[in-house]
């Protein structure tokens, strides 16, 4: 009996071991100060090829944190032990308390072969918060409030901060003025615009907002960076004050490993060219210019440039630095030439190479290796410089040299100096001026003979009966009824140029014009028509979109498939009402 009871367990045992499934989460610690950050580990440990997992990792309530960062990994492998199969997934959470106190963390579920696991739940104390209100005020109730809505970023690449002013008084939004972005050493800021949005009446707590300025942040190092508060003056009759945003910490990832030994800071995509900008031929111990030429998207502004390398066979000097950019949806887009002065030492050919460039590609996620740029020139020597020269350039050189020297009392010679590079013709240009003209006279001269012509076709044509009032009125409002499909044409092609401020600018001309047709003023008393003659689906789809259309006017970064809704949604209501 006791052998059999020995066998019965140790077969129990077997099983158990065999497969299994353990979750579990673990806190850095379990006190907090108010500026700490609550790291949790999550760890899923699932022993056994039997099992399947049904459903995500399923986090519990952080409504009393702010998630400012995550990451995850998993890993499998077979026990040579046992031959069983094992898979470990592990995630990390960083929390921003919200308040001080005891907080709990719920159990994180997962679902696995049918079977619901979680963890067990626990509390953690954070002593003490930072308070961070919307922004800090006067006496004038003016808020200043810092938005980033992406705070998880590689280091050096650019996250968009939006500036927002909050106030119940509207008219304090105009005495706004002098905005200083923030400063720091592990950060670098880039203005995106000052163009003020319109007033948006429901903002936080019941009072207009209205947004300042946005900006781009990159980051230089890696970890939490706070991003320092923006500041502004009030101004008013009587006395000037300066309000402060909020601070904003982000989670800035370390770049990945692996990165090529000549890596320096460039974060982005970008290419790489050289070019000699010199147009005469390449002599020795003469200086040329050779541009190196970066262009891309990313920290363009901030990143270290490829030099031109070294070499006993030219001599090179300091470059000068001359930039094209702007921002754009990913970073700081654009061109910058780096001008340097090269004198060849050498006769024949040289190579001129620039230092090997490798950037790191967000998007992807990869380092990507550009190498090496190089320049090939073949240096000549004076006599060969002279040898190459045409017979006119040999004749023009003589001429000039001769009257450079030689100045007689009776005629100034050196006014005669042929002048190799001067192409421009001024008979040329008069007789363009004059086809134009011409030309011009001859339209005029078309128009009035058409206008003419019409005004006595217009005289010969018998007047038609005035009919009733009624009637008076449809032609007068089908004059009024404006062509809506060449609207749509021209938001097609503003939306396929990308050219979006024109595009919303077009959008609100179509709309006034259209409630114009009829003799609707406002959008809600125009709402209220369509409910009466149109349905109210048609109304409440007017309503939604015109919100829909003030979201998207006002997003920071515009999406292209964004627009493509919008522009459908635009031509299908548009298309209903216009009928």
């Amino acid at each position: 009996m006791q052998y059999r009871l020995a066998y019965i367990l140790s077969i129990l045992i077997s099983v158990i071991s065999y497969g299994q499934v353990n979750i579990t989460v673990t806190p850095d610690k379990y006190e907090y100060s108010g500026k700490d950050i609550v790291n949790l580990t999550i760890a899923l440990e699932i022993i056994g090829s039997e099992y399947t997992q049904q459903t995500p990792l399923r986090s519990p309530d952080f409504s009393k944190f702010n998630i400012i960062g995550s990451g995850s990994l998993n890993n499998g492998f077979m026990d040579p032990e046992t031959n069983t199969a094992i898979t470990q997934y592990v995630t990390r959470l960083a929390l921003e308390p919200k308040q001080k106190g005891k907080i709990k963390i719920g159990s994180f579920l997962v679902t696995i072969n049918n079977r619901i696991y979680k963890t067990e739940p626990f509390d953690i104390l954070i002593k003490d918060v930072e308070r961070k209100p919307v922004a800090s005020n006067t006496s004038n109730d003016v808020y200043l409030n810092m938005e980033i809505e992406d705070r998880e970023v590689y280091q050096d690449q650019p996250t968009i901060a939006v500036l927002r002013v909050y106030s119940k008084n509207i008219d304090n939004f105009r005495k706004v003025k002098d905005i200083r972005l923030p400063e720091q050493d592990n950060i670098s800021v880039h203005s995106v615009n000052y163009q003020k949005s319109e007033i948006d009446p429901s903002g936080y707590g019941n009072m207009a907002s209205q947004v300042l300025a946005m900006f781009m942040v990159f980051p230089n190092e890696a970890g939490y960076v706070e991003v320092p508060a923006v500041s502004a003056s009030v101004n008013s009759y009587t006395n000037k004050n300066r309000i402060v945003s909020n601070k904003v910490k982000l989670n800035v990832k370390k770049l990945p490993e692996g990165s090529p030994e000549y890596f320096k800071n460039a974060v982005g995509n970008f290419n790489v060219s050289v070019y000699n900008a010199s147009k005469e031929k390449v002599e020795v111990k003469k200086p040329i210019n050779v541009v190196v030429k970066v262009t891309g998207e990313g920290n363009l502004s901030d990143m270290e440039l490829p030099k031109i390398e070294s070499s006993p066979d030219y001599e090179v000097f300091a470059p000068k630095i001359m930039s094209t950019v702007a921002p754009g949806t990913t970073g700081i887009k654009g061109e910058i030439l780096a001008n340097f002065v090269v004198i060849p030492k050498k006769q024949g050919l040289i190579s001129i190479k620039t230092e090997q460039f490798a950037f790191f590609n967000p998007e992807s996620k990869e380092y990507v290796d550009l190498g090496q740029e190089t320049l090939s020139l073949n240096a000549l020597s004076h006599e060969q410089i002279l040898e190459s020269r045409t017979t006119a350039e040999r004749v023009n050189e003589y001429t000039n040299n001769f009257l450079e020297t030689v100045d007689t009392p009776v005629l100034k010679t050196t006014s005669f100096k042929v002048k190799e590079k001067s192409k421009f013709h001024w008979n040329i240009l008069l007789t363009n001026i004059g086809i134009l003209l011409g030309l011009f006279v001859i339209y005029l001269l078309f128009k009035t003979w058409q206008k003419r012509r019409r005004l006595l076709v217009k005289e010969t044509i018998a007047p038609k009966p005035l009919g009733s009032v009624a009637e008076t009125e449809n032609e007068i409002r089908e004059s009024l009824k404006t062509d809506i499909n060449d609207y749509f044409t021209y938001l097609n092609n503003l939306k396929n140029n990308n050219d979006y401020d024109k595009f919303f600018e077009t959008v609100d001309e179509m709309d006034a014009e259209v409630r114009g047709q009829y003799y609707q003023s406002s959008s809600e008393d125009f709402r209220k028509f369509l409910e009466n003659y149109k349905g109210s689906s048609v109304a409440e789809e007017y309503r939604t979109l015109s919100q829909r259309i003030q979201i998207e006017k006002y997003a920071p970064v515009k999406s292209a498939e964004g627009i493509e809704d919008l522009f459908k949604a635009v031509v299908n209501l548009y298309s209903q009402i216009s009928k």
